[in-house]
């Protein structure tokens, strides 16, 4: 289970790769497609959006098929399939369909490993384990920031995403090949999702959950390579060398986060001021989007670290969930979380495109980031803790 763990952790890393790396890309896109920042964000959304959905099909899935043959499909069609056609791509409308076939291939990598983490683990180590697997899958990000810019520079986007296409197959492969699905659960297993919907512990914490990682998801995943080429003047590297700080932030957070609910004995409390700490930053970037390259960058950094609570909030939920419905419950709490950046991405792109200028586009999007987060925060509050 070891080596399959690893296989997985490694898929998760081409996952968090391909959520990130349109920030570097949107300028050889623009030239070499036509791509404009708006129809990018129209990608990512269906990226994210696709990856959503997959959650209810994966769930099942995971409680019926199990994680191996499950992730090792859809990683194999999807991931796979979906960086070769971007490879081939000659118009906005073909990295539409790629994006979407990439969400469709990642969406059961992450929560295969949380399946396992969530059968064979106690409860009690589950944030640990899933901030573990998902601060190591992050070092996608730092991968899609400066060195995909090199890459796209030195060898072209094109030949870069046909070695991610050959990856992302050998990875799937390799699942396949190693992972071990748990054994069955004894008992009672009957269930659905309505059974999930039905409990009232849940329910404060889903909004939350659904606008929680929009923020850092979707600026380091789209919207910072436009705003510091617009307003700031940055070419492809030097963005790739500022969102390689978001990335890098992103990471520590996920590391930090990991222990914090054992260490203060509260998940509530961890998240909610975690997440507090990221709205201050993303009001500050609205009311001073041009005031210094310095700060802007700085303030990413703030909401990647701050904002990476993703985990926790997953453990959060995750313990009130039967073992039976594990795999149905993770992956609930995922398509809230995952589908909350689909649509902040559908939101941001027209909401940028109708602004009269960029940098009012770039402080409007700030904006719905902001005061989303905020709404999300004011419904937690009713939530339960739950250190089980």
């Amino acid at each position: 289970m070891r080596a399959g763990l690893i296989l997985l952790c490694l898929a998760y890393v081409l996952s968090q790769f391909f959520r990130a790396f349109l920030a570097v890309l949107s300028g050889p896109l623009a030239l070499d497609v036509g791509a404009t920042p708006d129809d990018l964000a129209t990608a990512s959304g269906l990226m994210f959006a696709t990856f959503a959905l997959m959650q209810l099909p994966v769930g099942w899935a995971l409680d019926r098929v199990g994680p191996r043959r499950t992730a090792a499909v859809l990683l194999l069609l999807g991931g796979g399939g979906g960086a070769a056609l971007f490879a081939l791509a000659s118009s906005p409308l073909h990295i539409n369909l790629a994006m979407a076939l990439i969400g469709a291939g990642c969406s059961p990598v992450l929560m295969a490993s949380y399946y396992i983490f969530a059968r064979q683990f106690s409860a009690a180590r589950f944030a640990t384990l899933a901030a573990l697997m998902l601060g190591v899958g992050s070092f996608g990000n730092l991968v899609a920031s400066y060195p995909m810019a090199w890459a796209a520079e030195t060898i072209g986007w094109r030949a870069a995403l046909w070695g991610l296409a050959a990856v992302s197959v050998a990875a799937a492969l390799g699942i396949l090949v190693l992972v071990r699905d748990p054994a069955a659960v004894g008992g009672d297993t009957r269930g659905s999702l309505l059974d999930l919907l039905k409990m009232p512990a849940i329910w404060a914490i889903l909004p939350l959950m659904f606008v929680a990682y929009a923020p850092a998801a979707a600026l380091r995943g789209l919207w910072a390579g436009p705003y510091l080429r617009d307003v700031f003047g940055l070419d492809t590297g030097q963005v790739g060398q500022a969102t390689l700080v978001m990335g890098v932030a992103m990471i520590a957070g996920t590391f930090a986060y990991g222990p914090l609910d054992r260490l203060f004995n509260s998940r509530k409390w961890v998240i909610f001021t975690g997440n507090v700490i990221c709205m201050a930053a993303i009001f500050a970037l609205m009311l001073w989007p041009d005031r210094s390259l310095g700060l802007s960058i700085a303030l990413l950094a703030v909401i990647g670290l701050a904002g990476s609570t993703f985990p926790v909030l997953i453990a959060h939920g995750r313990a009130f969930f039967p073992a039976h419905l594990a795999g149905r419950g993770v992956t609930l709490l995922n398509l809230f979380g995952i589908g909350g950046v689909g649509v902040a991405q559908f939101a941001s792109g027209p909401l940028h495109a109708a602004a009269p200028s960029a940098l009012a586009g770039y402080t409007a999007i700030f904006a719905l980031f902001g005061f989303a987060l905020l709404a999300g925060l004011v419904t937690y509050l009713w939530s339960r803790d739950s250190m089980a």
